[in-house]
């Protein structure tokens, strides 16, 4: 079945998720380790896999590996649309994430000071309402200082962190904290909305991908046709400011 998301290590081993449950002829319960010629990683140990889809892979500079999706376990463990892998595939016990999230986790951004954004269909982590965002401290509980306030009131689908740590969020809203916002907005690094980023009216519809050029201008895509009132069918590049 399909792919949802790829993502290289540093060594040059590719992890590979989706919905999918061999691969080659070999078993592969949503997730799997390639070579870099393209051949199972035999040395990846992650017994029976995930129990629903894999949607997200971000590999910490620690080399451990962070993964979010639909899946409610893994390996026969219980583990609520999130998980930390060690680099062999083993989970890490140290992220302790209780009853985890209530819907799936569709994005997953690692800060710099290795705190964790996350971003999905969600409601609540660990019996914690948090409205389609949250951040993680590295150990897997909640960052209080990430002050969101109502967050959002749909999907987060992508996540991006600026090299200054501003965070550029996408998805399927209409409003971050009470504030319009069509389906992206910039957030400061404590959560609050950056209101240096202009973007009018925003997309007509969902934002799926953000990346950020390494000279700040930023790339949209999604299924939209429409930014701020300019023609954008479903990809566009912003200057850091939100301008077209």
């Amino acid at each position: 079945d399909y792919v949802s998301e790829i993502t290289i290590q540093t060594n040059g081993k590719i992890l590979v998720g989706g919905n999918f449950y061999s691969y080659n002829g070999t078993a592969a319960s949503e997730f799997i380790r390639l070579n870099i010629d393209g051949s199972v990683d035999n040395t990846f140990s992650m017994g029976s896999g995930f129990y629903n889809e894999v949607r997200v892979i971000s590999v910490q500079t620690d080399g451990k590996i962070l993964v979010g999706g639909w899946f409610t376990s893994f390996n026969g463990t219980y583990a609520n649309r999130i998980i930390r892998l060690n680099a062999n595939g083993s989970i890490d016990n140290t992220f302790a994430i209780g009853t985890g999230f209530n819907a799936p986790v569709v994005a997953i951004s690692v800060q710099t000071d290795g705190k964790i954004l996350a971003g999905g269909q969600f409601t609540s982590y660990n019996g914690t309402s948090a409205n389609y965002i949250i951040r993680l401290n590295t150990d897997g509980s909640i960052d209080n200082t990430f002050a969101s306030g109502m967050g959002f009131d749909g999907t987060v689908i992508a996540i991006s962190v600026q090299t200054d740590g501003k965070i550029l969020v996408g998805g399927g809203f209409n409003s971050c904290n009470g504030t319009s916002a069509n389906n992206i907005i910039r957030l400061n690094t404590d959560g609050s909305i950056d209101n240096t980023f202009i973007s009018g009216t925003g997309f007509d519809g969902a934002v799926n991908a953000i990346s950020v050029q390494t000279d700040g201008k930023i790339l949209v895509g999604g299924y939209f046709s429409g930014y701020n009132g300019i023609s954008a069918n479903n990809i566009i590049r912003l200057n850091t400011n939100g301008g077209i």
